[in-house]
């Protein structure tokens, strides 16, 4: 029974060193990839502001366009007047 009991907390030790071992070379391999992940989220930023910058450029072409038709109806209404 002594020797069951031991046998069980052997295997159970052993069990915790390969989890332990796991663990380390799950953190390691994190560790790997932080620069990658890194840059994929520098990647993501970058395309987060292209596509705002897309949006902006939508929304002001035709503002834009409304000043100049306006601006050219204050300029032709003060000429002709």
């Amino acid at each position: 029974m002594l020797l069951l009991l031991m046998l069980l907390l052997l295997l159970f030790r052993l069990l915790l060193q390969l989890l332990l071992l796991l663990l380390q070379l799950l953190i390691l391999l994190l560790l790997l990839l932080m620069p990658l992940l890194l840059i994929l989220l520098i990647l993501m930023l970058l395309l987060l502001l292209l596509q705002l910058l897309l949006l902006l450029q939508q929304l002001l072409l035709p503002l834009l366009l409304v000043v100049l038709v306006l601006l050219l109806h204050c300029y032709c209404y003060h000429y002709y007047s």
